[in-house]
């Protein structure tokens, strides 16, 4: 059997270093890896419309920036393929059938929908798209019979349902579907990077994150006024590691070869650390060295994507190609599918 990737992200907006660091940094290593046969990521508009349906014109607009995000993090259209989903029409119709094999009760009692409602405040008004967006996720993974789906802890309740729907399937008509297994983050402080307030999650409404493409300038003031240790006031007091975001930054970023040239005083992270625990290291100190941290992984990312950004066409023709691709492996799918439903009534 073909070790297959599917993965992906909403076009909502710019991406983050947070995404950086939960997902894009490791999709690099393991296209270049050569361990997977197929790697397909997708740029799920239609799920992001789920909750957008009222601008559609963000979604348009973010297409290229999450396409310019991902080209300039390292991922090569000539080992990844790269699609637009909502140009996959056959996903729409592999989600219809599927929604047959779900109760409302199995989706309501998801822990990740029932979260994500309650941070939308949607209640009793939550759209019927969002609603079934597990199935829709399901189809996606299906379609493209992926085998591996890299995702956070709390997106393992959405990979649970799509291999509850694969089962279904398989019993119900015939072995079609493979079941997909999860790919966890190896690095545990990589799989939720807070935002810059401290809060648990990085959101672009919060206003909490540093996207990939901020200008350093904004990049500085930001790092600037990150949230760290609220007792720790003078340079001489004991300072706290525990929900202090500036060393949570350190720990998903830093080198050990970068103190060298930044910061000679220590060797590696954990001196730092044990130098701010018993006091005498005082705030600014760490937050203008996470700066330089930062722009060493961040600038030659920023370089490409200035480069990218001088032909965007071109990079909506990879999106174009990967998608038509990308359609051809859905519509064989389906075809398996309805053939297992016993409902293709006209074909050779």
């Amino acid at each position: 059997m073909k070790k297959i990737i599917l993965t992906g992200d909403r076009p909502t907006g710019r991406l983050h270093v947070g995404h950086y660091v939960g997902s894009l940094r490791r999709r690099v290593e393991l296209q270049n890896s050569g361990e997977y046969d197929e790697i397909h990521i997708m740029i799920a508009d239609a799920q992001a419309l789920t909750d957008n349906a009222d601008n559609p014109e963000k979604v348009r607009q973010n297409i290229s920036e999450v396409a310019l995000d991902y080209l300039s993090c390292g991922i090569d259209p000539e080992k990844t393929n790269l699609l637009v989903q909502s140009y996959i029409a056959e996903l729409t119709e592999l989600t219809f059938y599927y929604s047959n094999l779900v109760t409302v009760s199995r989706l309501q009692r998801n822990p990740t929908v029932k979260s994500e409602i309650q941070m939308r405040g949607f209640h009793s008004s939550i759209p019927v798209g969002f609603f079934t967006y597990p199935i829709s996720q399901a189809a996606d993974i299906t379609a493209f019979k992926a085998t591996t789906v890299p995702v956070g802890e709390d997106q393992l309740p959405m990979l649970e349902q799509a291999r509850e729907i694969v089962r279904s399937f398989n019993s119900t008509y015939d072995e079609v579907l493979v079941e997909p297994k999860a790919l966890l983050p190896e690095n545990q402080v990589c799989s939720r990077l807070p935002g810059i307030d401290g809060k648990a999650k990085m959101s672009k409404s919060l206003g909490n994150c540093i996207y990939l493409s901020d200008d350093p300038e904004d990049i500085r003031k930001k790092v600037m006024s990150m949230f760290t240790d609220p007792n720790h006031i003078r340079v001489e007091d004991p300072g706290s590691l525990e929900g202090n975001t500036v060393f949570t930054y350190l720990d998903a970023f830093c080198k050990d070869e970068l103190f060298a040239e930044h910061l000679p005083e220590y060797q590696n992270l954990q001196e730092m650390k044990d130098h701010y625990t018993r006091g005498g290291l005082g705030d600014v100190k760490v937050k203008k060295f996470l700066y330089q941290v930062l722009m060493e992984e961040l600038s030659p990312i920023q370089a490409r994507r200035k480069e990218l950004e001088k032909d965007v066409p071109a990079v909506m023709e990879i999106l174009r190609k990967g998608s038509i691709a990308a359609r051809e492996i859905a519509a064989n799918t389906l075809s398996e599918v309805k053939e297992a439903m016993k409902i293709n009534y006209w074909s050779e």
